[in-house]
């Protein structure tokens, strides 16, 4: 087997029994935000996309990428489909020009010419946007597990199917806003981020210490900012309050936990894998890159400043009409359709858009004007207008894809993440928000306990249902699910995360 990475989370997986090209994107993405690092537009994309097969992890825009998959993928390749509740991925497909689908079970290996796969999909609202995916590939001889941004919470499923995991790809950096946009103290900001950096990379660790590949690859991130407005994102300045470290950040953080098995790629950069042996060739000196990290993101932004342009040119003009009759037209009939997320959001939420403000009051399900010393809303966010007019015009259905993630907004808040209110946002459809408020609706089971540092605890996180007895870990009467981050004090059960979520607990 072969294993190519093609940037970011990208990767060619050349077997005997044919070609799978995973994720491929070449294209700034999240209203130009957003750019492969280190750079991969000088790929032959043409090869690359002369594949057998195709599978797209999920529909965010750093693995979902219309134009090179419409310009250089072979249409007639097979598309090894998630098995998600909403067909988005597949109708976006379908309207790229692929015709051939391959609709996997989830987490069932499935014999695919000569080629095992399986691909776990994960489907709750908050795995991305609405479903995200990990494909094992297996030729007979070497098994590859991409994990990419997946977060799976159960791996014996894996164990169980495929054996012996040779080469593992996953991801380790961030690929959120927080802490970043949010209108906080500096200090506190970079504490808030800090956490966040060390967070993503112990839950990464920790899933390497579950599958025990025999090579890990860590992939899947960061990205790169080249506008001028957004370069302070990126950790060229020693910034330990950035949540965006590189690989070679991860590959140390590795090692000093005794896990010397980590391989480094960069885009061109190809492993030659015989079950458990590999050799690794580069395109070029990858230390030429990292040492010099910020004079190559120099370079890089003035060499791919046309196409950040070219972006820009396409966003919706920042003037027209007030914009609170279409927001009106858009978030009312959906709210109508689920009081669980309205309820669970639960307050009035500001909208700043340039000079005008509106209201998404969720306990009345209006979008309204504001109100003569309403006061600061608990939840906000300034989004310029242009953003917002763009996401219209397209029929966005989901802004966190969108405008959150370009991380060109602020917002504020009072109290802690609001997991209903991201979700709405994620949810901009009819489709979306009925499955998100069954989701939701459904009763989770809490029966099985295990015990973590003298607490029994139950087993299945409130939150998105990992074993806690795998990403759990207790400081005190705290207890962090490292999966995503979230927290809950054990005395009284309480999530500090979130609104609800609560937590059985008791000391032993």
């Amino acid at each position: 087997m072969q294993v190519t990475s093609i940037g970011h989370a990208g990767f060619h997986i050349q077997t005997k029994a044919g070609s799978i090209l995973c994720d491929p994107w070449v294209n700034p993405a999240y209203f130009a935000s957003w750019f492969p690092f280190p750079d991969n537009s000088e790929l032959d994309w043409a090869a690359l996309g002369n594949c057998d097969y195709l599978y797209v992890s999920h529909l965010h825009k750093d693995h979902f990428d219309p134009a090179t998959l419409s310009k250089y993928v072979n249409k007639d390749a097979t598309v090894l489909l998630p098995d998600y509740p909403v067909p988005d991925l597949q109708r976006e497909l379908e309207a790229l020009g692929f015709h051939k689908f391959f609709e996997t079970e989830d987490s069932v290996k499935h014999r695919v010419g000569d080629l095992d796969i399986m691909i776990i999909a994960l489907r709750a609202p908050a795995d991305g946007p609405i479903g995200d995916s990990g494909l094992v590939v297996s030729d007979g001889e070497t098994t590859c597990f991409n994990m990419n941004d997946a977060r799976p919470v159960d791996m014996d499923v894996l164990h169980e199917q495929f054996g012996t995991i040779d080469i593992h790809l996953l991801q380790y950096s961030g690929a959120i806003w927080y802490p970043m946009v949010y209108d906080i103290p500096r200090r506190t900001k970079s504490n808030f981020g800090k956490q966040k950096r060390q967070r993503g990379m112990d839950r990464a660790r920790s899933y390497i210490e579950q599958i025990g590949a025999t090579w890990v690859v860590p992939s899947a991130g960061p990205p790169v900012f080249l506008d001028d407005d957004l370069r302070y994102l990126n950790d060229d300045r020693g910034d330990e309050g950035n949540i965006f470290p590189d690989q070679i950040v991860f590959l140390e953080q590795m090692r000093l936990h005794g896990q010397d098995n980590g391989l480094l790629m960069i885009p061109g950069s190809t492993a030659d894998l015989r079950g458990a042996e590999v050799s690794v060739t580069h395109p070029s000196d990858p230390m030429e890159i990292f040492d010099n990290k910020a004079a190559y993101i120099e370079e890089m932004a003035k060499r791919r400043a046309p196409e950040l342009a070219a972006e820009k040119a396409t966003w919706a003009p920042a003037e027209g009409e007030p914009l609170l009759e279409p927001l009106k037209a858009l978030f009312e009939p959906l709210m109508a359709q689920t009081d669980l997320i309205c309820d669970g959001i639960g307050y009035p939420v500001g909208l700043v858009l340039g000079n005008e403000t509106v209201v998404l009051d969720f306990p009345k399900r209006v979008v309204r004007e504001p109100i003569e010393g309403e006061g600061k809303y608990r939840y906000g966010f300034r989004i310029a207008p242009e953003l917002v007019r763009t996401v219209l015009r397209d029929n966005e259905p989901d802004w966190v894809n969108s405008i959150f993630l370009s991380t060109r907004f602020e917002a504020w808040r009072v109290g802690g993440y609001n997991e209903f209110l991201y979700t709405f946002f994620k949810c901009l459809s009819d489709e979306r928000i009925a499955y998100a408020d069954g989701w939701f609706a459904e009763t989770h089971d809490d029966s099985a306990s295990t015990e973590l540092d003298g607490w029994e605890v139950q087993r299945r996180c409130p939150h998105l249902k990992a074993d806690l007895s795998k990403f759990g870990v207790v400081e005190g009467s705290t207890l962090t699910c490292n999966l995503h981050g979230w927290q809950w004090d054990l005395e009284s059960g309480r999530c500090k995360t979130s609104r609800g979520h609560e937590l059985r607990a008791r000391k032993l």
